[in-house]
């Protein structure tokens, strides 16, 4: 049986060495929180955003969260479509619309095959309707400084 890389700890270092911006805009803004959500992170800190693919943007204020982790306190920003496809990485930064940042905290499989939840840690948690977030504001994911 093959054994995940990630879960085995045999990283020593950022694989991810260069890659891509991943952009794309929202088609759906979400209004909505959960105090005890219970998301899933996977172990894996990486997924491959196809163009056309669509995945939803959660933030959460746990600044612990990140891969093979539970989240509970969230906020949904929305749903994007991806335009310019990359391989996305916890800890990579994403914008939304200029209007809000965060970093990449995992990713969560509750609805796939349909879609992708993607986490994201940041200061506040606060929904897209909350924050003014509009139909077709840019997304843009971006390696980790």
């Amino acid at each position: 049986m093959a054994t995940d890389p990630y879960q085995a700890g045999m990283f020593k270092k950022d694989p991810y060495f260069k890659k891509k911006d991943c952009a794309g805009e929202l088609c759906v803004v979400l209004d909505g929180s959960f105090e005890s959500r219970a998301l899933q992170l996977m172990v894996p800190p990486s997924r491959a955003f196809l163009a056309g693919d669509i995945h939803e943007l959660i933030v959460t204020d746990e600044q612990e969260a990140g891969p093979g982790r539970e989240v509970n306190r969230i906020a949904y920003w929305g749903f994007f479509e991806v335009s310019d496809a990359s391989v996305v990485v916890a800890g990579d930064e994403i914008t939304v619309g200029g209007k809000c940042a965060g970093r990449i905290a995992g990713f969560d499989e509750t609805h796939m095959p349909n879609h992708l939840n993607v986490v994201i840690r940041a200061a506040e948690r606060v929904s897209g309707a909350e924050l003014g977030l509009a139909l077709g504001d840019k997304v843009r994911i971006v390696k980790k400084a």
